[in-house]
């Protein structure tokens, strides 16, 4: 399909962007990282789209995911905010796609206690520096574990295929994780590594998520 195609200026988009993050510069981490996040955004419009509810609102979370990107690499306080509803509207579209896929019964699971308690954790651990930013961070945190929680439960639902359950959940996951590092660059250590491992993370999880829209049925 001429979707993996392109994972190919992908890749080398991602290595331009952790060579322009080093510097800190928002003009040179804008010219690798806006074409890359276009990149998961044109992803679902090049395969099957077998449902098309679950398109569009993967497509809306996408996009909202560009906008955020965007944000995130300006300075200030204010495109951080921005940047943090964008993610936060994003997540709450992939919410709504991913508790589509499967009954409500099939959420009550041990992983719904696991990332309970693990995003719990996170947040404990952050909110010493969090100030004012308390109340939007914890709103953040609980969206993005519905998100993972509803990610996990699609696993469980014997209707869909394993592949396209799994590109939901792994995608999902890594997301999840990327977000760790982007709250420890903003709230507890301000260090390259943050970018270093988190991007891969963040931008694997999206083009997982995105290729999950022809693999759910």
């Amino acid at each position: 399909m001429l979707a993996y195609y392109l994972l190919i200026p992908a890749v080398l988009l991602l290595l331009g962007l952790l060579w322009a993050e080093r510097g800190e510069t928002p003009g040179r981490v804008l010219l690798f990282k806006t074409p890359l996040s276009v990149l998961f955004v044109l992803t679902p419009f090049l395969l099957p789209s077998p449902l098309p509810w679950y398109f569009y609102l993967i497509v809306a979370g996408l996009i909202l995911g560009l906008v955020g990107d965007v944000c995130l690499a300006l300075k200030g306080e204010a495109p951080f905010k921005a940047g943090l509803v964008a993610f936060l509207l994003g997540h709450i579209a992939y919410v709504v796609a991913f508790g589509g896929l499967t009954a409500p019964s099939q959420w009550i699971n041990p992983g719904l206690l696991a990332i309970c308690a693990l995003s719990g954790l996170i947040f404990l651990w952050l909110r010493p520096g969090l100030g004012q930013m308390l109340i939007p961070v914890l709103a953040y945190i609980v969206v993005i574990s519905l998100m993972l929680i509803g990610a996990w439960a699609a696993i469980f639902n014997p209707a869909l295929p394993p592949s396209g359950a799994w590109l939901v959940f792994v995608g999902a996951a890594a997301f999840y994780l990327s977000d760790l590092f982007v709250a420890r660059d903003r709230f507890k250590k301000h260090h390259y590594s943050n970018r270093l491992l988190g991007l891969p993370l963040y931008y694997g999880g999206q083009f997982l998520i995105a290729f999950s829209v022809g693999f759910v049925t």
